[in-house]
């Protein structure tokens, strides 16, 4: 993956110099969405964790034309037997607020689109807070449709 410019945003994949960017990122975005607490350090530890394993998922970042890290979303990926393929799961993702509405998402969004055709993956699929009505609305507007699949979890 290589550096990649989609309008005014610079792609790509995240580094360890990002790690605590992409950490605040997401306390912030768990508290902006979902009214939830997150410990900073613990957040800090799994991020720096996904990015030594691409196993456990690939962070990319859109980056401003002074080289700041506007935004991030982590790709993470499910095998389908049903496909005998991979489908890949946007997850994490946040822009700061002085970036919002001028692309960085969008800059994102097209760059995996356009790897996942390349490497020829069926579908790409993210979860969202029903309640969270902008990030719907984004989603929306770049082609996605809500899933006839419903999400079940139990916290243990």
């Amino acid at each position: 993956m290589q550096n990649t410019k989609i309008m005014n945003w610079t792609i790509n994949k995240g580094v360890m110099a990002d790690a605590e960017d992409i950490a605040r990122f997401q306390v912030e975005m768990a508290m902006e969405s979902e009214g939830t607490e997150l410990d900073y350090d613990l957040v800090l530890r799994g991020v720096k964790e996904a990015m030594k394993d691409d196993q456990k998922g690939t962070y990319m970042v859109a980056r401003t034309e002074d080289g700041t890290c506007a935004g991030s979303l982590l790709l993470t990926r499910e095998w389908s037997d049903w496909r005998c393929q991979w489908y890949w799961w946007i997850q994490s993702v946040y822009v700061r607020p002085e970036h919002r509405r001028k692309g960085a998402y969008r800059a994102l969004y097209t760059y995996i689109r356009n790897m996942a055709k390349e490497a020829g993956v069926p579908c790409i699929r993210l979860y969202v807070d029903r309640t969270n009505e902008r990030g719907l609305k984004t989603y929306q507007s770049l082609g996605m449709s809500e899933s006839h699949y419903l999400f079940y979890e139990e916290d243990l």
